[in-house]
C-alpha cells in the first residue's frame, strides 16, 4: 500500500514539475529566459525570507508543524492559482476563457435601445428595436417597486460590495442537504449578466466543457460585479438595473414592461402591479401574467411576502393585496402600427442607409427620428380615408353583388384568377416543399382545412372567421386600396402619408412602393414641355381643334395606327383653348399635342420635374400609359407651385442621439427645372379643372374648403377599366394627391360613372382638406395662390371666351371624368400583373 502512495506522489510529483517546465518556457518566451530567472530568484529569497520569519514563532520540529506548512502551503498555492486564474479571465489566455468587458466598457454600458420616430410637432408615432427598451431615470422609478426587487432578490443589496458571500454560503448548505434555495445571485450580479449577456458571449475553449463552463461564467459575472460596483454607486446600479432587464412579451426595462402589461407609466403602478413585474424576474414565461394568470399570482403573492418579511409592508397589507385579482392591461407596442404606419417603411430604408455612413445602428442606438410629419394632419388624413373608403367599398361590394370582381377588358370573370394569386404565397411554395409529390395535399391545405384567423373588416376593424387559404385570399382581393400623400410644395416636407387602408392586414404602400398608370394626371407634363420649351413655346390661351388624331407606328415589324378616344365618345370639332382643353382632358387634343412636342421631349419634362420612374417615349405616353408612384407625381405637381423650381420630397427633418444631441439637420435640395413664367402658367391651367366649364375637378367645390378666399387647381385621372382613380390638388401652401383602385388591374368597377377619379381619389382629398381647414392651427394653409413674381408675358387671362368655332352647343356636352383609352399604345404592352401579398394574411 505504502508503494502505491509513493508512486502516486511521485506521479504528481513529475505533473507539478512538467507544469512548472511549460510555464518557465512560456514565460521566457514572451519576457526572457534573464528576466524569468531574475523572478524566479526573487520568489525564492522571499520564501526564504518568509521562512525565517515563521521559524521565529514555531518550532520547525513540533509535532503539528508539518500540518501548518502543508495548509500554508495549499492555502499560498490557492491563491496563486486564483491570481492565475483571473489572469486568464482578464486576458482571455490563450483564448481559453472568452472575451471580458474593459474596464471602459463597464463604466460606459451601452444598451440596446429602441429609436423613437417623432412627428415633427414632437408626438411619438413609432419605434425602431431589436429589443423594446425605454430608459428610465432613478427618479422615476416608484419605491415599492425597488423594495420589491431588493426583498425578493438581494436583501443585502447595500451591505454587500458585489458578491453576497452568505447567500452562497447558504446555496452550498442548500445543495448539500437538498433544499432548493435559489442561485445566489445579487442584483449586481444579474445586472452584469444582462448587460453583458455573459451567457450568450463567447466562452472560450473552456466553455465548451459543460460543467467548466458554469464554471467560467460565473467568474466572470463576479468580477465584473466587483467592477460594476467599484464604478457605479447602488443607486446607479439599480436604475441599470430595471432598464436592462428582460420582462418577457418583447418588453426590456421597466417602462416599457409597465406600458406593455398594465398600459401605465412606471409613477402610476401600484404594489401588486410592481409586485408581479419583479415576480417576473424568476422566470418571464412560467410568471407571464398573460399565459399562465394563476401561476403570476402566486409569484406576485410570494414577492408581496417577502416585503413583509423585510418590513417593507404590513403582514396586513401584504395579506389584503394578496387576495385582489391579477388584472392587466395588454397594451403590445407594434413597430408598425400607430399613425403613419406606411411612412415607416420609408423612414427605416434612409435610416439603414444614413446608419450606414454615418456608423448608427436603427435598431439599437436609442436615436430619435423626427419626421415632417404633423400629427394632427396625419389624424386627419387616416380618418379621411377611413371615412371614404369605407363607403366606396360598400358601393363597390354593391356594384358587384353576386359577382367576383376580378374580370378580363371583355367584362368577363377571369378563371383561375386565385389559383394563380395562391401560387405566389409563401403559405402554398411551402406547402410544395413539404409535399412535392402529393398535390392532393396541397390542394386540401390550401382549399379544404379551415383554419381560424382574424380578417379585416370595415365595420368592426376586424372579426374572427374560419376559413381555407384560399378563401382568405378571394377574400383580401375584394377590397379597393388607397393611398395619399399630402406635401409642402417649398419646403418638400411630407406632411401627411397613407398608404393603404389598414397597415395590420395590408402592408403594400401605394404612396411610393406602388407604381401604376397615371391617366389623365399626367397630361400637365405634356402642356409644361408645350408651354415651357422654345420650339412650340405655347401659351393657355392657343388652341387646338378637337378632332380625330391618328399616328402611324410600327411595333415588332407591323405598322399599325393609334387613336385616342374622348371619354364623351365623340369629338366637338372645337378649337379649344390649352386651359380648357387640359380642363376637359380631351385626349384628342392632348395626343395631337404630344405628338406636335414629341414623345420624347414629354418624358424628358416629366424626368425634370420629379419623376423617376422608366417612362416609354410612345405617342400614348401623355395620355399616361407608363407607371408611376403617387410619391412621384405629387412631388412634380408641387414643382408648378414652386416657381419652377423641383424640390426633393423630405421625410426626415433632424436626428438626435439617446442623449438628445443634434446629430444631423436635413434640407431639401431644389432646383430651377422650367421657367418660372411656366410653372405660374400650369398653376393657371391647373385651377382651370375647377374654374372651366365642364372642368374634371369640379366635383371639389362641393367640399367645404374654400373659405378666406381659397384658391386650388387639380387634375383628375382614370385609367382603362377605371382600373385606377387619380386625383392631384394643389394650393399655395399643399399639394395632395390621392389613387383608389384594386391592388390587381382586373379588379375595378364596370361603369366610368362610378370608377372616375372624381368619384374614388378626389373626395379622399376633399374630406382630408375639410378636417385640416376646420382645424385652427392650419388656418394660415388656406388663401389665394399669390400675384406673379415676375412679369408674365404669355397670354392667359383673357383668351377670348373657350372657342372660336362652336359647332356643337356646349350645353349638350356631357363631360364626365376623363376616361383615357388609347385603342393601341405602342412598346408598351400589358405586362403580367404583379400580385403582391399586400395583406401580410395571403396564404393563412
Amino acid at each position: 500500500m505504502s508503494d502505491f502512495w509513493e508512486r502516486l506522489r511521485a506521479f504528481f510529483r513529475r505533473i507539478n514539475q512538467g507544469i512548472r517546465n511549460l510555464l518557465y518556457r512560456l514565460f521566457a518566451a514572451i519576457a526572457g529566459e534573464e528576466r524569468v530567472d531574475g523572478w524566479i530568484s526573487s520568489y525564492r529569497r522571499s520564501r526564504e525570507n518568509f521562512r525565517s520569519f515563521v521559524h521565529q514563532y514555531i518550532d520547525p520540529d513540533s509535532r503539528f508543524y508539518p500540518f501548518l506548512r502543508g495548509a500554508a502551503k495549499v492555502f499560498l498555492n490557492g491563491l496563486l492559482l486564483l491570481a492565475i486564474y483571473v489572469f486568464m479571465l482578464e486576458t482571455n489566455f490563450l483564448w481559453l476563457t472568452g472575451e471580458i468587458p474593459s474596464v471602459e466598457d463597464l463604466r460606459n454600458p451601452k444598451l440596446n435601445q429602441a429609436s423613437e420616430i417623432y412627428s415633427l410637432d414632437g408626438v411619438e408615432i413609432g419605434k425602431f428595436f431589436t429589443e423594446n427598451r425605454t430608459p428610465i431615470a432613478f427618479k422615476d422609478i416608484p419605491k415599492h417597486v425597488k423594495d420589491a426587487l431588493i426583498a425578493t432578490e438581494d436583501i443585502r443589496f447595500y451591505n454587500h460590495s458585489g458578491i453576497d458571500t452568505r447567500a452562497l454560503g447558504a446555496v452550498a448548505v442548500s445543495v448539500i442537504t437538498g433544499g432548493d434555495r435559489g442561485g445566489g445571485s445579487t442584483i449586481t450580479q444579474q445586472l452584469a449578466k444582462n448587460l453583458f449577456k455573459t451567457r450568450r458571449t463567447s466562452k472560450g475553449l473552456l466553455g465548451r466543457i459543460p460543467f467548466v463552463r458554469t464554471v467560467v461564467v460565473k467568474s466572470k459575472e463576479w468580477l465584473m460585479a466587483k467592477k460594476l460596483e467599484s464604478n457605479f454607486t447602488k443607486e446607479e446600479i439599480l436604475t441599470y438595473y430595471f432598464n436592462t432587464v428582460d420582462f418577457g412579451s418583447n418588453s426590456f426595462g421597466l417602462k416599457t414592461a409597465a406600458r406593455t402589461y398594465f398600459n401605465k407609466t412606471p409613477d402610476s403602478l401600484n404594489v401588486q402591479e410592481g409586485a408581479v413585474l419583479v415576480g417576473l424576474q424568476k422566470a418571464t414565461t412560467t410568471y407571464n401574467p398573460l399565459r399562465h394568470p394563476k401561476r403570476s399570482t402566486e409569484r406576485r403573492n410570494v414577492v408581496l411576502s417577502q416585503m413583509a418579511k423585510y418590513g417593507y409592508l404590513t403582514k396586513s397589507q401584504a395579506d389584503s393585496i394578496s387576495r385582489l385579482p391579477l388584472v392587466t392591461n395588454y397594451t403590445p407596442e407594434n413597430p408598425s402600427s400607430g399613425p403613419a404606419s406606411y411612412l415607416k417603411n420609408a423612414v427605416a430604408d434612409f435610416m439603414q442607409e444614413w446608419g450606414e455612413r454615418k456608423g448608427y445602428d436603427l435598431y439599437t442606438s436609442g436615436l430619435k427620428i423626427y419626421t415632417t410629419i404633423d400629427s394632427r394632419m396625419q389624424k386627419y388624413a387616416d380618418d379621411a380615408v377611413n371615412e371614404k373608403m369605407k363607403q366606396l367599398q360598400q358601393t363597390f361590394n354593391n356594384h358587384w353583388s353576386g359577382r367576383n370582381p376580378w374580370t378580363d377588358e371583355k367584362g368577363k370573370e377571369i378563371p383561375g384568377f386565385i389559383d394563380t394569386v395562391a401560387k405566389r404565397t409563401e403559405r402554398y411554395r411551402g406547402l410544395i416543399r413539404r409535399f412535392p409529390d402529393q398535390p392532393d395535399s396541397v390542394q386540401y391545405y390550401m382549399k379544404v382545412k379551415k383554419n381560424k384567423i382574424k380578417v379585416f373588416d370595415w365595420n368592426n376593424g376586424e372579426r374572427e372567421v374560419e376559413m381555407t387559404p384560399y378563401d382568405s385570399i378571394a377574400y383580401y382581393k375584394r377590397f379597393l386600396q388607397a393611398g395619399m400623400v399630402a406635401m409642402d410644395p417649398r419646403t418638400g416636407y411630407i406632411r401627411a402619408w397613407v398608404g393603404g387602408i389598414d397597415h395590420t392586414y395590408f402592408k403594400y404602400d401605394h404612396v411610393k412602393q406602388a407604381k401604376r398608370q397615371p391617366g389623365s394626371t399626367f397630361k400637365p407634363f405634356v402642356y409644361t414641355a408645350a408651354i415651357d420649351d422654345t420650339t412650340l413655346n405655347l401659351s393657355p390661351c392657343d388652341r387646338i381643334r378637337d378632332e380625330p388624331f391618328r399616328v402611324e407606328v410600327e411595333e415588332k415589324g407591323e405598322k399599325k395606327y393609334w387613336e385616342p378616344k374622348n371619354s364623351t365618345g365623340y369629338y366637338s370639332y372645337a378649337n379649344l383653348t390649352l386651359r380648357r382643353a387640359l380642363a376637359r382632358s380631351i385626349n384628342s387634343i392632348t395626343a395631337r399635342l404630344t405628338d406636335r412636342v414629341g414623345p420624347s421631349k414629354v418624358a424628358d419634362y416629366a424626368h425634370r420635374l420629379g419623376i423617376k420612374s422608366r417612362l416609354a417615349a410612345v405617342p400614348s405616353i401623355g395620355l399616361g400609359s407608363s407607371d408611376v408612384s403617387l410619391y412621384e407625381m405629387v412631388a412634380a405637381y408641387c414643382t408648378f407651385v414652386n416657381e419652377g423650381k423641383y424640390t426633393e420630397p423630405l421625410i426626415i427633418q433632424r436626428i438626435e442621439d439617446r442623449n438628445g444631441n443634434e446629430i444631423e439637420v436635413f434640407q431639401s435640395e431644389s432646383k430651377q427645372v422650367i421657367n418660372p413664367e411656366t410653372a405660374f402658367l400650369m398653376v393657371h391651367m391647373l385651377r382651370g379643372g375647377l374654374e372651366e366649364s365642364g372642368g374634371t375637378s369640379q366635383n371639389l367645390w362641393s367640399f367645404n374648403i374654400f373659405r378666406n378666399g381659397h384658391q386650388m387647381g387639380g387634375k383628375t385621372g382614370t385609367t382603362s377599366n377605371n382600373s385606377d382613380g387619380w386625383f392631384i390638388g394643389v394650393s399655395n401652401k399643399l399639394v395632395i394627391g390621392a389613387w383608389v383602385g384594386g391592388d390587381d388591374r382586373s379588379i375595378h368597377f364596370r361603369s366610368t360613372d362610378l370608377g372616375e377619379g372624381a368619384k374614388t381619389a378626389m373626395p379622399l382629398v376633399g374630406r382630408f382638406l375639410e378636417k385640416v381647414y376646420a382645424d385652427a392651427k392650419f388656418k394660415e394653409l388656406q388663401g389665394p395662390f399669390p400675384k406673379p413674381a415676375i412679369p408674365i408675358i404669355k397670354e392667359y387671362l383673357d383668351c377670348g371666351g373657350g372657342y372660336e368655332e362652336e359647332p356643337v352647343e356646349e350645353d349638350t356636352l356631357e363631360v364626365e371624368d376623363e376616361f383615357d383609352e388609347p385603342t393601341f399604345e405602342p412598346t408598351v404592352p400589358t405586362a403580367p400583373e404583379p400580385v403582391p401579398d399586400t395583406t401580410g394574411n395571403e396564404g393563412q
